[in-house]
């Protein structure tokens, strides 16, 4: 058995955290689905900028865009959506043998509505509409403002990736607001075997928040590296004790599916890391790992998956943060400002990609 198989026989869903026009053209995208066992994609607006940046797949989308005078942002919405029906449509055989579990790709709301609840509601819907594909996730930062509006977007019945996730207790409020969500679908009279959600919980930008404070520290060397997956494992725990409750057990009894949690950046930022550590050490069933190709490679070429790599782990992960906390290393700390440059990296990367629309679109017209 391949490692690859060996992860997915584990109960982990292999996605390829990367999308654009050349790899759907070329069939690319079809043969990881054979061949590396990628049953689901997720994209964002860094991945849209750097694909609409290079090369010519876009070429003819954009002259046709140019001669009907569309805007820049109606432009936008236009090709990242036409990517995302494309990728659903090669998806779709995945999304029908597993029932609706995977075969599911993202695409995200514009990351300048992250702070503003009502807009991005609009938006998700708006975004629903366009790609029209039941097996499309709508992509809603886990923000204070975004909470009320994933509860609002799922009781439309509409599935919904949220991103951005970094700390155990807007994690615990991202499960309310999914469990919310549902209960006024339910009311609404969707069908909720048909919705469904995965929390992306984001892995390496939390040890490089801290490996960068134990730097300036100048000690603590043995902490480095480990609390990305540390927080990833509280964040399973706290999973596991959220979908055991009666308020799920009620929902499950009316035909929900669990919200897996996803890990996200999962591609190490340290060259000195094992490359495949935030995968195989956080091997749990019912999760999702969503990979760049760079990991998915090298996790087929050397990963090592031997097993459940998260339950019976918590202990050891409480305690260290407790030693982070001891060196001055505030956890609430490190998590705000990893959700706020989050944002914010998403924005810029969004803006690049306008700019770039602008361009082409000028340049065709």
């Amino acid at each position: 058995m391949s490692t690859l198989k060996k992860l997915s026989a584990e109960g982990v869903s292999i996605w390829l955290d990367d999308i654009s026009r050349e790899r759907l053209r070329t069939g690319n995208l079809e043969q990881l689905v054979k061949e590396k066992n990628v049953t689901g994609v997720t994209s964002n607006p860094t991945i849209f900028a750097k694909a609409l940046s290079k090369g010519s797949a876009y070429d003819e989308q954009i002259r046709d865009l140019a001669v009907r005078g569309v805007g820049v942002e109606e432009a936008s919405r236009a090709l990242t959506t036409f990517d995302i029906r494309w990728g659903c449509d090669v998806l779709r055989p995945v999304y029908d043998r597993t029932e609706g579990l995977d075969g599911r790709v993202s695409i995200e709301v514009d990351p300048r509505l992250a702070r503003k609840t009502a807009p991005t509601i609009a938006e998700a819907k708006a975004l629903w509409w366009m790609v029209d594909r039941p097996n499309a996730l709508i992509k809603i930062p886990a923000t204070q403002e975004g909470l009320p509006a994933i509860t609002a977007v799922l009781a439309e019945g509409i599935s919904v990736n949220v991103t951005l996730i970094f700390s155990l207790e807007r994690y615990g409020d991202v499960i309310d607001a999914f469990f919310a969500g549902l209960e006024q679908a339910k009311a609404n009279g969707h069908d909720l075997a048909k919705i469904a959600s995965v929390a992306s919980f984001f892995v390496s930008r939390v040890d490089t928040e801290i490996d960068k404070r134990l730097d300036k520290l100048g000690t603590g060397v043995e902490l480095k590296g480990k609390a990305g997956v540390a927080n990833a494992r509280l964040a399973y725990e706290l999973y596991e004790e959220k979908f055991a409750s009666d308020r799920w057990k009620a929902l499950t009894d009316s035909g929900a599916r669990p919200q897996r949690p996803l890990w996200a950046s999962t591609g190490v930022k340290d060259p000195s890391y094992v490359d495949t550590m935030y995968v195989d050490e956080l091997i749990a069933p019912g999760t999702v790992n969503t990979m760049p190709e760079a990991t998915l490679d090298a996790e087929a070429d050397h990963g090592r998956p031997a097993g459940d790599a998260v339950r019976g782990t918590y202990a050891a992960a409480r305690a260290h943060f407790a030693a982070l906390e001891a060196l001055g290393i505030s956890y609430d700390d490190v998590v705000k400002v990893l959700e706020d440059e989050g944002v914010e990296k998403f924005e810029v990367s969004w803006i690049e990609l306008l700019d770039t629309i602008a361009t082409e679109l000028a340049a065709k017209a």
